[in-house]
């Protein structure tokens, strides 16, 4: 047991729910067709019954909580004041919440978005969040150390599934430090790199800063070689793109090879619309099939 005051890093939390719950991950994904569906007005009211039924749900099956933050941004103060309650009700519940918020930028911009998603004692405080490296790696490195001093997590963007994304992601960097690799493959390497250099890194199973991987993406195309074990410590991978989108739990190893091991496998639309009386049976179901293929 950790003594009080102890930061645990991110990544050593990260396996520990992956130990007790798997690699399941709800995510939290209000559309206005699913509010409706769930009888629920696209309101800020309707926001907050749906967040509570499915935190509810989810409690004590899974260990993960992914609400894509856009969907409650678009109801303004109320849609976040809304957020701030469902951040605190998953996190009292145990579950590793992560705030897909894709912030990015350069200096003291992409600092306070770091601020805003992962300083203890925020409103808006998530255990890690998404976040985009498209200005460089170097861009978000005070962020990465302040998620690391804090315990927290960071998902950078790398291969999404979006096919408009193609064309940036899979383009072959010709003036640099990492030249011959594909944008999507120089910004896994940074993060793999970035995770060997922490002080700890030989004794750890998994980083603290990983990677977002489309689960549908085709990471060889990507110039992603997934035969190939990274060194410890393992990347976390979190893999929207489970469920509606077509990727299943026994597709995991296939799709992902030598990073199977640090995926989280995000599913939303697929669980969500099992509606308020389902979902709960949805979800166990689903968290089963995942443990029953391991990593």
């Amino acid at each position: 047991m950790s003594a009080p005051g102890t930061v645990i890093p991110f990544g050593e939390r990260l396996e520990a729910v992956f130990a007790a719950y798997g690699r399941l991950c709800v995510g939290l994904d209000p559309h206005a067709s699913l509010l409706d569906q769930w009888g629920q007005p696209d309101s800020a009211e309707g926001l907050r019954e749906f967040g509570l039924r499915v935190i509810e749900a989810a409690a004590d099956r899974v260990g993960i909580l992914k609400p894509q933050i856009a969907f409650f941004e678009r109801h303004g103060a109320a849609g976040y004041a809304v957020l701030e309650r469902l951040l605190a009700e998953a996190r009292d519940a145990g579950m590793l919440v992560i705030a897909d918020v894709k912030r990015g930028d350069i200096g003291s911009t992409v600092e306070a978005y770091g601020e805003a998603w992962l300083r203890r004692g925020s409103s808006l405080e998530a255990d890690a969040m998404t976040i985009s490296a498209y200005q460089g790696l170097g861009s978000i490195e005070q962020v990465m150390l302040a998620a690391e001093a804090g315990g927290k997590g960071l998902f950078v963007l790398a291969a999404t599934s979006n096919p408009e994304a193609s064309a940036i992601q899979r383009a072959v960097l010709q003036q640099s430090s990492r030249a011959g690799h594909t944008v999507a493959g120089a910004i896994t390497q940074g993060v793999i790199g970035w995770n060997q250099s922490r002080s700890d890194a030989a004794s750890r199973a998994l980083g603290s800063v990983g990677v977002v991987f489309g689960a549908t993406t085709d990471l060889r195309a990507a110039g992603i070689p997934t035969d190939v074990e990274p060194p410890r410590p393992g990347l976390p991978v979190l893999a929207p793109g489970f469920g509606h989108q077509g990727a299943e739990p026994g597709d995991l190893r296939a799709r992902f090879g030598a990073y199977a091991a640090g995926v989280i496998a995000n599913e939303s639309r697929s669980l969500l619309s099992a509606g308020p009386d389902g979902i709960g049976d949805a979800i166990a179901r689903r968290a089963d099939e995942y443990g029953a293929v391991g990593a």
